[in-house]
């Protein structure tokens, strides 16, 4: 197929794309992931430890410190993003700041402060769940759909 593709161009095409892909800068793929790999590690240690001040100072068991938790961690990295240094985190750590509790509320206060300028209502309340939108009606729908599966397992399988 790519044989086919290059037959059908002409011969300036082609030496432009064969001048292309020698400048081309290669990505360092292992030096991305090492860093995804570390942000991310960094951040849930982060939660754990926000978990077991929950656990330690307040008497939560392990059940009942997840909501709080989840609730500072979307807190902090939206005032991180408020002030600007979440998006140097994620220039470094790029998808390993992507872990979902963080990446939601760096998604939802990031598209806040671009439309701020609107105004309150149609700007910051229009536009906050644009992005965060889809992420919020797939997992409501995904945690159905998982939800009705298991009450049936458990109905019928006596699981």
């Amino acid at each position: 197929m790519a044989n086919q593709k290059k037959k059908n161009l002409t011969p300036v095409m082609q030496e432009y794309q064969q001048f292309a892909k020698e400048r081309e800068v290669k990505r360092p793929v292992l030096k991305n992931c090492l860093n995804a790999f570390i942000t991310g590690g960094i951040i849930c240690l982060i939660g754990q430890a926000i978990q077991m001040f929950f656990m330690y100072y307040f008497n939560f068991t392990t059940l009942t410190a997840g909501n709080p938790t989840v609730a500072t961690m979307i807190f902090i990295s939206m005032l991180l993003t408020g002030f600007g240094i979440y998006d140097r985190i994620a220039q470094f750590g790029g998808a390993g700041s992507a872990i979902p509790v963080t990446g939601f509320g760096n998604a939802v206060i990031s598209a806040a402060i671009e439309h701020r300028t609107e105004g309150f209502v149609l700007g910051v309340g229009g536009n906050m769940f644009k992005l965060a939108g889809s992420v919020i009606m797939f997992g409501v729908f995904s945690a159905f759909v998982f939800a009705t599966i298991k009450t049936i397992l458990i109905t019928w399988g006596g699981l």
